[in-house]
């Protein structure tokens, strides 16, 4: 990840720009990912979870427009 100071640009504001492109390209939460090994059942069993609350979440949302 890079980024350019441009010219008069204060550190600090730089600085915050830098932390904002890093979050929104994902990098921090991939580390924290990665951090420790998660065996693949584990991993399948938080992928399933993840889409179960996301199908909730769906049937949430079309109840409350109907």
């Amino acid at each position: 990840m890079q980024y350019t100071l441009r010219d008069n640009e204060e550190l600090d504001r730089a600085l915050r720009k830098f932390r904002r492109k890093v979050q929104r390209a994902g990098i921090f939460r991939d580390i924290k990912k990665h951090r420790f090994y998660e065996k693949p059942s584990e991993a399948r069993r938080r992928k399933m979870k993840a889409a179960e609350r996301r199908r909730r979440r769906r049937r949430r949302r079309q109840k409350a427009r109907a």
